[in-house]
């Protein structure tokens, strides 16, 4: 008689994240997707959650919606039930399986595992003495090496080594590799941070003792610079307990001025970086990566999954520099752009990912697939554009569309906006390319590379043992329409669109005019919101008690004389502060995003350079351009007619450190941003959050990015007092009010803790939606908690869909 499995409600899995290293946020990411795709296929969710000092805590599910660890270690007394070791056995015990998501340090270096082996607690994912052989980085290529695989020399540095001694060693080794460049690293962190590109001896002994400073490791590794093409592979294992490398990925950057594929290219769309999947190499060179990735995984004793990064050198050699035990899981991450090839979705990976497992280790738990065979209400998810926040609106549209997946009510439908008004209807694994424009390439090349794609699929689905069931999501070659083609075919799209046509009312009035119901304000509050400048104007005359905005001055692109000397600089630049009563402003574009363009000037020459490139249409303001910069910053796309100067708001600063929050009161004023959200036909202001920048402005990762940036949600009372909290909200509505929002928006605000008062800064119509953006957050902080499904189906059903 067969043994009935378990159905999959009744089976629990505890997903761990956190931890001490770098790489924490990302775990977050990770264990949300676990969390989304495994949770809604029934399987119960337990989240444990370790903070810096490795100290368990069991935390709610909503907690794994925030961006960072820091938007909740300070309150994790409150907010967590924190564990002993033995309360923790138990809670792991009572689980089906234990999955951990901690990335670098404490996840991926042996040491969780050991603990849960020591403790007979199964859990998915590679052995401690696999991990720990994989994840130092010298040791495993030295390890390779002896096993007769390619990998270039290196050399170790040790904190204990003295300053003379480290200097030497690099010398020494400078001269017998013949560098020009290297790479410095920490010999047993993640693979994206704190890597440093360096090309003399000095910036590397520099780029050591930060490293050793800031304890990142007590081991530095320093190799050459590889000259070869940067790819990446997952590896899967099948029923039968073999080892299968999907298809790699390659990875372009360009590498002028140092760059590398860093933290911030690897976790955020940009243009500085191209994916290629499959790799533009020769099958046979394909072959011979995941033939030897395979080996590689078996020859570390690896079990379920990894990935292992590396280079094809230019003699052919192609060289694994980064063992994974634990790949990033983030909704468009590697693992499932390279899976959803196979026709994988997010749950049918992890269906595969746990069923190979539970067998592989004789369990009798099988989770199913949930088919879904209620109608449900079709709708369209538009995403993309043309504005310089057309990668920030991938990232929106994509999870609006993985969360609706699950919805009962909505079935959605991706489609991408070109910047000509075209729009693609797309298959599953082209929602996870890593930006906008890499889509539309693979669209318009779809049917030239379908044969060798097919071909390649085809081996792997064989080695893999992929059976009917396994896969949901059949490829399809991706089909074009003209606007209005598309707009015949759906009563409701969602728009994930972000500034220009898609905020400022075009698209809005094309769907009224169709009778198309759609989310968000109208044409008039769109048009309205996305003109800064007017909007200020509105709100300034209105006269709202407690209520202002940033003095502000128009400055327009076509007045701006062919020659400006330096006498005409600088006479703007003290025109300017004198109007405006700061010394340093903000300049922003008066119709664009929230981001794109928005730059802090420090003095006259920064006012030209803005000036200069805004004009030029020059794409992007790499770091250092103008004063304060550390970053690079997006510049709008296309004509900027008009530029807004606003005074600069100097604010207290605060900064979230061991678990607490520092708060260093300077002008008394804090940046928040509030969520509003229509509830029968009323607008209601959600709970601020406080945002904490790296630098003075929020960068596009902070707003959007999970892993970065930090969102207190709600403020604490020991920050702002209840009474001037209420007095925000109650402001808030009062503005939603005057310029009349509808359905949803995010209003971004100075407050001034001791009154309550307000600056507004901008309004946006269509917030970002991306996983971890801080209105889920402000929705789950309500009395009874809204989910980001249902706060997503809410908003849909807010328009009578």
């Amino acid at each position: 008689m067969t043994k009935k499995h378990k159905e999959n409600k009744e089976i629990s899995v505890a997903v761990l994240c956190g931890g001490p290293s770098l790489e924490r946020g990302i775990s977050l990411n990770s264990a949300r997707s676990v969390l989304d795709h495994l949770g809604s296929l029934g399987v119960e969710i337990v989240p444990i959650y370790f903070n810096e000092k490795k100290q368990p805590y069991k935390i709610s599910t909503a907690q794994l919606y925030s961006n960072t660890p820091s938007d909740f270690d300070f309150k994790l007394k409150k907010t967590g039930k924190e564990l002993t070791t033995a309360s923790l056995l138990k809670t792991l015990k009572q689980v089906d399986v234990v999955f951990p998501c901690i990335h670098g340090t404490f996840g991926e270096d042996g040491e969780i595992q050991s603990f849960l082996e020591d403790n007979k607690i199964p859990f998915i994912g590679s052995s401690s003495a696999s991990c720990k052989m994989a994840f130092d980085k010298h040791k495993a290529n030295e390890y390779i090496r002896t096993k007769g695989f390619y990998a270039p020399h290196s050399i170790v540095l040790k904190i204990t080594d003295s300053k003379k001694d480290i200097e030497n060693k690099v010398r020494k080794f400078w001269d017998d590799e013949k560098i020009k460049r290297a790479i410095v690293k920490p010999a047993s962190g993640g693979s994206s941070i704190g890597v440093f590109s360096v090309e003399n001896v000095q910036d590397a002994v520099e780029s050591a003792a930060i490293l050793f400073s800031k304890r990142m490791d007590t081991r530095v590794v320093v190799e050459k610079f590889a000259e070869g093409r940067e790819f990446t592979v997952i590896i899967l294992q099948n029923k039968l307990g073999m080892p299968v490398a999907v298809l790699p990925t390659e990875i372009e950057v360009e590498y002028d001025q140092n760059q590398f594929f860093d933290f911030r290219k690897k976790y955020l769309p940009t243009r500085q970086v191209v994916y290629h999947c499959p790799p533009r190499f020769g099958n046979e060179v394909i072959e011979k990566i995941q033939i030897q990735a395979e080996q590689l995984f078996s020859v570390f004793g690896m079990r379920d999954f990894a990935r292992f990064d590396g280079f094809l050198m230019p003699d052919g050699n192609i060289w694994f520099s980064d063992f994974n035990p634990i790949s990033g899981m983030e909704q468009n991450s590697f693992l499932f752009l390279q899976s959803s090839r196979l026709g994988f979705s997010h749950q049918d990976f992890f269906r595969f990912l746990l069923n190979n497992a539970f067998l592989n280790r004789g369990m009798d738990e099988r989770i199913e697939d949930v088919f879904n065979s209620k109608t449900r209400k079709p709708v369209a998810v538009l995403f993309g554009g043309e504005t310089a926040e057309k990668q920030v609106s991938l990232m929106s549209g994509t999870n609006v569309w993985l969360k609706l997946r699950g919805s009962a009510i909505y079935k959605p439908y991706p489609y991408l906006l070109g910047k000509n008004r075209e729009v693609w209807e797309l298959p599953y694994s082209y929602m996870l390319n890593h930006t906008v424009e890499e889509i539309i390439s693979n669209a318009i090349n779809a049917e030239k590379d379908s044969e060798r794609l097919h071909l390649l699929i085809d081996k792997v689905k064989i080695k893999l043992c992929v059976s009917k069931t396994d896969t949901t999501e059949n490829f399809f070659t991706p089909k074009k329409y003209t606007l209005n083609e598309f707009l015949s075919k759906y009563p409701f799209v969602f728009l994930a669109l972000h500034g220009g046509i898609g905020e400022d009312g075009t698209v809005q009035k094309i769907l009224k005019d169709k009778k198309i119901k759609f989310n968000g304000s109208g044409t008039v509050v769109s048009k309205l919101c996305m003109d800064k400048w007017e909007t200020n104007e509105i709100l300034r005359k209105a006269k709202i008690d407690g209520v202002k905005v940033a003095e502000h001055a128009l400055y327009e692109i076509k007045d701006t004389p062919k020659n400006i000397t330096k006498e005409l600089n600088e006479a703007h630049w003290r025109m300017l502060i004198d109007r405006l009563g700061t010394k340093t402003i903000i300049g922003k574009p008066r119709g664009d995003g929230c981001s794109a363009g928005v730059v802090m000037l420090s003095n006259e020459k920064d006012l030209a350079t803005y000036i200069s490139m805004i004009k030029n249409k020059v794409p992007v303001a790499p770091r250092g351009t103008f004063t304060s910069q550390p970053n690079n910053i997006d510049m709008p796309e296309g004509d900027v007619q008009d530029v807004i100067f606003e005074s600069f708001i100097e604010t207290d600063k605060l900064k979230v450190q061991d678990g607490k929050i520092k708060h260093t009161p300077k002008s008394g004023y804090v940046e928040m941003t509030v969520g509003v959200l229509e509830e029968k036909d009323k607008i209601k202001s959600l709970s601020p959050s406080i945002t904490i920048a790296e630098d003075t402005i929020l960068s596009v990762e902070e707003k959007f990015q999970g892993g970065t940036g930090v969102n207190i949600t709600p403020p604490p009372t020991e920050i702002i007092s209840t009474k001037n909290l209420n007095k925000v909200k109650n402001s808030i509505e009062k503005v939603a009010s005057k310029i009349g929002l509808r359905g949803y928006a995010r209003i971004d605000i100075f407050v001034h803790l001791k009154t309550g008062n307000i600056i507004i800064i901008e309004i946006n119509t269509l917030p970002g939606l991306t996983p971890s953006t801080v209105i889920y957050h402000q929705a789950l902080a309500e009395k009874k908690p809204i989910f980001p499904l249902e706060f997503l189906e809410r908003i849909i059903k807010n328009k009578g869909y």
